[in-house]
């Protein structure tokens, strides 16, 4: 209620000042509210300020022919005062966006730790439900495998492919001992190692691995870029909010926002042109941040909108399970032929007088978790992604408009208002208005602007590199796993999506082999457990399963295992 008539009172103050410019100089009888203003601004001791304007021979920036209040040690803390408030309104101006980045930057790195910890559990959870003889064994190369993701999608310069690799090679023993060719006490750990060492040539998991490697190479490396890249924004944001302005620039800062205190005009703010001109001038290198910034946010939602399926580190990580689940099957259902090549390579089995021990985990537990809907899970991540995309393309030309934001919002007299012109007060600026950016300022009445600053050079190069990072994932084509048949060996390969058709190549071929598709599925065995089986003979005319009881027949062990790999697909539609 007492702001408009203040505001009344300021405007014929400033509107008297104008019209009776005789007010001032020489009749201005004191400097009090000048020496109130500085005390509140906390720029220093009132002792020793004038009283009464006086001559101020010795002032730099704010020379006037009149008497002045201010002295050459109050233009100083001026000078000092005016460079933290445009650093202040510059932090002002830009704290919406900084906290909009900084807080999807924690959120998506705290999602990407949760899925990461989320997959390396239902990995483990497969072991103890499904293959849980060798459970304790897998646990070790499942967290350094999880390990290894993190460390690279949060930055650390690793291969992920060496990490799959390094996994399968360490899975291939434990499948061997425990599946291929199990024994009452396990292999030895000379014999482990030859096993481990020969798995790339023995291939055992086809080409599941290679699909792994893909999927991760295509998920994990979208992920760190996009981290990375709204880290680098925060650090855009803070290199400009705390900005070294230039002594030319100081000076003119001083110039718009207290010489007028020198006169007593400690109300007035600076014409709107005035201020664009002085707040153009120092900002010029910071302008030029602009089309790269444009790139940036372009570049983000680019990528953004490319992640999804097997680009998508949510999809990836939370199936893995299932493709290793493929791989131990497939490795499995080989197994005689892949234990005569362990035997070329390695030799017999050489065992140990120990046995190693069953899972420990809290299954039930586990099993909850796996009960997860993974879909749920991936529209959230999906509808954050974009929610964030969508505010952030709100300040794409942030930095081409900053000078003109903080001089309408924050700085200049409001249209139709006595201002500042860095002389007086006056109706309007009446100089040439220059643009924005480091050439438009050759022309500046206000501001000398030389060379380019070397720290916005730098960040604008960090920008034109993690463009190229963004740009490099902006436009993938999502390649098709094609199906392979199954040769003369009897290896089997996985299908990633789709039927499988005569086109595909997983038809009869009227050779006699046994041909199957391994279907990646959502389902999650939880009672079959084939660490109990002991052995599977893969032939011409079917399969021959032998337990540890007696053995069967082949007609019937096959028509088991079909009947198996029916009602697991019948779940997998429940």
């Amino acid at each position: 209620m007492e702001g408009g008539p203040l505001l009344r009172l300021d405007f014929l103050l400033l509107l008297f000042l104008v019209l009776f410019p005789c007010a001032r100089g020489d009749d201005l009888q004191t400097c009090e509210e000048v020496r109130k203003l500085f005390q509140l601004r906390h720029l220093g001791l009132v002792k020793g300020l004038p009283e009464t304007p006086r001559a101020g021979p010795d002032l730099q920036v704010c020379t006037s022919k009149n008497p002045t209040c201010c002295t050459k040690k109050m233009e100083e803390r001026y000078q000092i005062a005016a460079r933290q408030d445009i650093q202040q309104v510059l932090q002002t101006s830009s704290s919406t966006l900084k906290f909009l980045i900084s807080r999807n930057a924690a959120a998506f790195q705290e999602t990407f730790e949760t899925l990461i910890k989320q997959a390396e559990n239902y990995t483990s959870t497969l072991f103890c439900n499904t293959y849980r003889n060798m459970a304790l064994e897998a646990a070790a190369s499942v967290q350094e495998l999880f390990t290894d993701v993190g460390l690279f999608v949060f930055g650390t310069d690793i291969s992920p492919d060496e990490s799959v690799n390094r996994f399968f090679d360490t899975l291939f023993p434990l499948v061997y001992n425990h599946l291929i060719n199990p024994g009452v006490t396990d292999i030895s750990l000379e014999y482990s190692e030859c096993i481990r060492m020969a798995r790339r040539d023995i291939n055992p998991f086809g080409n599941i691995p290679q699909i792994v490697m893909g999927q991760m190479g295509r998920s994990l490396l979208p992920s760190r870029t996009f981290l990375q890249a709204l880290n680098l924004g925060i650090e855009v944001i803070n290199t400009t909010d705390h900005l070294q302005f230039s002594k030319e620039c100081s000076k003119a800062l001083l110039k718009m926002q207290y010489c007028p205190h020198c006169q007593a005009l400690t109300l007035s703010k600076p014409c709107m042109g005035y201020c664009l001109n002085v707040v153009r001038g120092c900002l010029a290198n910071v302008a030029e941040i602009d089309p790269h910034w444009r790139g940036y946010i372009r570049s983000l939602e680019e990528l953004s909108d490319t992640i999804h399926g097997t680009y998508d580190i949510e999809h990836v990580l939370l199936n893995f399970h299932l493709l290793v689940n493929d791989a131990v099957m497939q490795a499995h259902i080989n197994g005689k032929k892949l234990a005569e090549q362990v035997n070329k390579i390695c030799g017999p089995p050489v065992r140990t007088p120990t046995q190693t021990p069953g899972c420990s985990l809290d299954q039930s537990k586990d099993k909850q978790g796996m009960k997860i809907s993974s879909r749920d899970g991936e529209e959230s991540l999906a509808s954050r992604r974009k929610e964030f995309i969508n505010s952030l393309r709100l300040y794409k030309t942030f930095y081409g408009g900053l000078a003109d934001q903080l001089c309408v919002n924050e700085l200049a007299a409001a249209d139709g208002l006595p201002c500042w012109n860095g002389g007086d007060v006056v109706k309007s600026y009446t100089h040439r208005v220059v643009g924005n950016g480091i050439k438009a300022q050759s022309g500046n009445p206000e501001v000398k602007v030389k060379g380019t600053d070397p720290i916005i050079n730098q960040i604008i190069d960090k920008l034109k590199h993690v463009i190229q990072l963004l740009q490099g994932r902006s436009s993938p084509k999502p390649e098709r796993w094609d199906l392979l048949q199954v040769g003369s060996g009897g290896r089997i390969d996985d299908q990633v999506s789709g039927d499988c058709d005569d086109e595909d190549g997983c038809g009869g071929s009227g050779s006699g082999e046994v041909k199957r598709v391994l279907k990646i599925t959502n389902w999650m065995p939880d009672e079959m457990n084939l660490s109990d089986v002991k052995q599977i003979h893969q032939t011409d005319g079917g399969s021959t399963l032998d337990t540890s009881g007696a053995g069967r027949l082949a007609v019937t062990a096959y028509l088991t295992f079909t009947l198996i790999s029916v009602a697991t697909f019948i779940l997998s539609l429940w």
